[in-house]
């Protein structure tokens, strides 16, 4: 079964619609890229998907371990290049809730579990992925 499915409305921008869901997320061209920058660009959303998955798969970690990461944020910042135009980095930060006082044990299950993410582990070799886990 698709996963999917977009539709382009015109104006740079699209419209996709997961199909178990019926969630919507609607894209925009970066103004930089002619574009009204009203929404996130599909490589926002690329940088976005590797904090998103890191998230999830500590999270399954911390339901494993027992150990309490609600309120955890990550702050994601893309940088592109030229020719051909690409994403060339992406640096993640994270920020734990200061409630918990993480054990070096912890903080090592989360970033171990974070780093094995499927998205990061997809995203080619030349992107250079700055990730700070805010420790």
């Amino acid at each position: 079964m698709a996963t999917s499915k977009v539709i382009y409305n015109g104006g740079l921008r699209t419209t996709s619609t997961h199909l178990q869901s019926g969630k919507e997320i609607i894209t925009d061209a970066p103004i930089d890229n002619q574009g009204k920058g009203e929404a996130f660009s599909p490589t926002d959303l690329l940088a976005t998907s590797l904090a998103d998955c890191m998230f999830t798969i500590m999270g399954l970690a911390a339901n494993t371990h027992g150990i309490d990461m609600d309120g955890a944020t990550a702050e994601v910042t893309k940088v592109m290049a030229t020719e051909p135009r690409r994403i060339s980095e992406i640096h993640v930060k994270f920020d734990f809730p200061k409630k918990a006082d993480y054990a070096d044990k912890q903080k090592k299950i989360l970033e171990n579990a974070g780093l094995t993410c499927p998205v990061h582990y997809s995203l080619h070799p030349d992107i250079i992925r700055k990730i700070d886990f805010g420790w």
